[in-house]
């Protein structure tokens, strides 16, 4: 049988890959992938981080290869290993034949060294921002954040994860080893042509909702298995995908603990049994295992009436988040070292007071569902609102002082959830439509989701860095709707 002839026995078509549920259920499973870790090189008590973004081929499914973009390999990046009080820089060399970017998501940097639309890499040039490393311990990522570019970037493999650590973090007896029993999973969806290459946006729809796949990557990996040798795993989850949420539990519906939100630990472990995250959020779970007896990480449709689903005609162009999709399998040694018992405490978290906050900010965002975007396939469009605003680099939305705090008001006049995301530091959810938020949004946050038709609230202090000259970003992290419009800007000054 023909190669081609083969691809097409078992559901590969021009629209993606289909596997039937009996094929994929037969196929060999992969090992993860665990990236790198790069820890940077310390001369003059500084440290340096060599990144080189570069095109690549990855073989994601056997016998085709994916053209694909990565940090220092074909696709994503190594994790960079941050120390609190460093004095680093990020060298960053732009191998590729198109601008880039690189932003720090989620850490407290100045201005011109955030890596937003405003620190443009042209082809063949280096970017080296500084910056000393000045908060708490968590998990935190980078990505493309070329404008009108950045999902086509990001889905092509531009990202990677950042580990922070502080002497706090370190003393907890909470697992630790990278690669053993301490595992980033950078959790995507893809969408594969015949050839093997990705299918980004095809149609109307895939701007409109974001794009969605329907093939799962786990740090790169297609159909991954992870093979425990310790009693507890604590699992780094990013949700690195352009639109999807994830909801993350496990087939045999066992218990974990969650123990740190997008900007650090929480102040004590949190016992679930899901989890769900929209792109960009990011949770550390602790898992107990078992010798021998496997399970599966999965991906579950979003629950029955979630104030998260979408609505109307939205939910007619797309299906959305009502699919379920294995994501890893984990199958235990047939004997574990022991871990240590989970901490009671893990960290006291200052709560910013109300009554402090010199503004309240009210910002809106909203979606038209006209057919003005068709054919534009990222290069900027009118489609995706803040306050009736599209994104203009000539506009600064809002000026803020420098070491105040404000409250802003998000609400969605839209049909579908956003993930809404503020650059500069950590805010504090006050309330979701006027009552206190769960639990597992009590910790530090730098996304929050906000269905259709909510308003959340949250406090932020804006501190440390001021630069009248140079924007942060706020805007939704469906990639799709931050390249076609849903994006602003504001200064600290």
């Amino acid at each position: 049988m023909s190669r081609r002839n083969f691809l097409k026995s078992v559901g590969l078509s021009t629209g993606g890959l289909l596997l039937s549920p009996a094929m994929r259920a037969v196929q060999a499973r992969n090992p993860l992938q665990i990236p790198e870790r790069h820890e940077g090189i310390t001369t003059n008590s500084r440290v340096t981080y060599s990144l080189r973004a570069q095109k690549g081929s990855t073989e994601f499914i056997p016998g085709l290869q994916t053209p694909t973009i990565g940090i220092n390999r074909s696709y994503l990046g190594p994790t960079l290993i941050l120390k609190r009080g460093d004095d680093v820089e990020l060298d960053v060399h732009n191998a590729l034949s198109e601008k880039t970017t690189l932003h720090w998501h989620g850490l407290h940097v100045p201005a011109k060294a955030d890596g937003g639309p405003a620190q443009i890499i042209e082809p063949g040039d280096r970017w080296s921002p500084r910056f000393t490393v000045d908060q708490s311990a968590g998990t935190f990522w980078y990505h493309s954040h070329l404008l009108h570019k950045t999902g086509e970037q990001v889905y092509h493999g531009l990202t990677g994860m950042i580990i922070l650590q502080d002497e706090l973090s370190d003393r907890l007896p909470l697992p630790n080893d990278y690669g053993v029993d301490d595992i980033p999973l950078i959790v995507q969806d893809r969408r594969f042509k015949s050839d093997g290459s990705f299918d980004y946006i095809r149609a109307h729809s895939d701007v409109m909702t974001g794009l969605f796949g329907d093939r799962i990557l786990v740090n790169g990996t297609v159909d991954a298995v992870f093979r425990p040798t310790t009693t507890r795993v604590r699992f780094r989850l990013l949700n690195a995908a352009n639109a999807r949420t994830f909801t993350f539990a496990f087939d045999d519906n066992r218990t974990f603990s969650q123990v740190a939100t997008d900007g650090g630990l929480m102040e004590k472990p949190l016992e679930r049994k899901s989890l769900i995250l929209a792109p960009s959020e990011r949770a550390e779970i602790v898992v107990e295992f078992n010798a021998s007896e496997p399970c599966t990480l999965i991906s579950l449709p979003l629950p029955a009436g979630s104030q998260f689903a979408t609505r109307g005609m939205m939910a007619r162009m797309h299906s959305g988040n009502d699919e379920r999709f294995d994501l890893l399998r984990i199958e235990p040694a047939a004997s574990l070292q022991s871990s240590p018992d989970l901490p009671t405490v893990l960290a006291k978290i200052p709560r910013l007071n109300p009554s402090d906050a010199a503004v309240t900010r009210k910002l809106t965002l909203s979606m038209a569902m006209g057919m003005g975007m068709m054919g534009r396939r990222g290069s900027g469009g009118g489609n995706f609102f803040i306050n009736g605003q599209t994104m203009d680099m000539e506009v600064v939305n809002y000026r803020i002082k420098k070491d105040t705090v404000e409250i802003w008001e998000i609400t969605n006049d839209s049909m579908m959830m956003h993930p809404f995301h503020i650059h500069h530091s950590q805010f504090q959810i006050l309330d979701r439509n006027g009552k206190p938020p769960e639990a597992d949004e009590h910790g530090l946050k730098d996304t929050v989701k906000i269905g259709p038709g909510e308003t959340v609230r949250f406090i932020m202090r804006f501190e440390n860095y001021a630069d009248p000259d140079t924007a942060y970003m706020y805007h939704c992290h469906i990639l799709e709707h931050e390249d076609n419009g849903m994006m602003g800007q504001f200064t600290v000054e």
